[in-house]
């Protein structure tokens, strides 16, 4: 036949490369066989990687096949069909629902959906908390197994679920920070950094007895923050932190809080993890009677929009949604496209809004 197939649309160019071939497919464009390489790259107009990443997903859905002089055979009736295969849908993996997420995580992920279906991607979003135990395994194979995706989006993982992905060689993309040793593609804001300008600030305060307020099992953004803290407090010999980890219910959290006001040096400053938990431990401190910032200071690491209804005003610091969830939207659409991603740390600097607790 003369007629030239359809122009592949340049988002996501892999994903749509693979459907104008499936549809000339369809319409008996060509009869047994591709033509080759060189041809098909000049009529999509595409480079040669892209053409044998397109031609892999092809094959691995059983429309074509490779013959032994390497063209590729059109079968006629494939043993599956595409909707089957997971190819262009990206699944995401959360400890909680949609409706349990904070404010900008709920943001983040509806912004995320759109992005994705904008470029020809599905997001499948799965809340499954044995994922995240200790020992994930059995989760991870079953839901891996039942759940056809090309990429593996994962929210608020821990070193043993991220060391399954690595062991099996799953395509996934760590929406958060990795353990030590463990070499995933990753995207999170620059927590170290971020908590290391913190305790810069406090110090410039004159704040030398200065405690942080994390959540309990730690993740590689919690621990960058107690480095971050760390490096600039110890610049100060006279200075002391001291880190709490409670297990985010507003009773232990103010048990722990009252433990550190009991203390013989107590702490004049607290750095909090979660805008949530920055809420809590004010409430707490203004029921005790203790002056926010004039006997004690607050600072806040995340931001959500339920703080810029507090007073006093929390100094913390804020990234933008959009900014975010531009970063793994590109990351995952090339996982997926390409199945591999090099284990590369992408980190996004928030910006500090001052406030009036310091």
């Amino acid at each position: 036949m003369n007629s030239q197939p359809d122009l592949p649309r340049r988002i996501s160019l892999v994903a749509e490369t693979t459907r104008s071939l499936r549809e000339g497919i369809l319409k008996s464009q060509w009869q047994d066989f591709l033509p080759g390489e060189r041809v098909l790259c000049s009529q999509f107009q595409i480079s040669r990687p892209t053409l044998r990443a397109s031609l892999k997903e092809l094959e691995q859905e059983g429309r074509i096949a490779t013959s032994r002089g390497k063209r590729r055979q059109i079968i006629k009736h494939p043993t599956h069909s595409f909707s089957t295969t997971g190819k262009g849908t990206i699944a995401a993996i959360s400890p909680r629902p949609l409706t349990a997420m904070a404010p900008s995580a709920v943001i983040m992920v509806d912004e995320l959906r759109t992005n994705l279906a904008r470029a020809g991607f599905q997001l499948n979003l799965i809340a499954d908390p044995s994922c995240f135990s200790e020992r994930p395994n059995r989760a991870l194979k079953a839901l891996t197994a039942r759940t056809p995706a090309s990429a593996w989006l994962v929210f608020g993982s821990r070193e043993p679920m991220q060391k399954w992905f690595l062991k099996h060689q799953i395509p996934c993309l760590i929406a958060g920070s990795c353990a030590p040793g463990i070499a995933l593609p990753s995207v999170d804001i620059d927590y170290r950094a971020t908590c290391r300008h913190a305790g810069g600030i406090l110090r410039s305060k004159g704040h030398r007895n200065i405690t942080l307020v994390l959540p309990r099992g730690s993740t590689g953004g919690e621990a960058d923050s107690e480095t971050g803290l760390r490096e600039a407090v110890e610049r100060d010999n006279e200075s002391e932190l001291r880190v709490i980890c409670h297990d985010g219910t507003a009773e232990n959290l103010c048990a722990l809080l009252e433990r550190e006001l009991q203390r013989k040096n107590p702490p004049t400053a607290f750095a909090i993890a979660r805008a949530v938990h920055t809420l809590t431990a004010m409430t707490f401190l203004m029921r005790r009677g203790i002056r926010i910032p004039q006997d004690i200071a607050i600072i806040s690491r995340d931001d959500e929009t339920f703080l810029e209804h507090i007073t006093p005003s929390p100094n913390r610091y804020a990234t933008k949604p959009a900014q975010f969830t531009r970063r793994i939207s590109l990351a995952a659409r090339r996982l997926a496209e390409t199945g591999t991603l090099p284990p590369k740390s992408i980190r996004i600097m928030p910006e500090y809004i001052p406030g009036e607790t310091i």
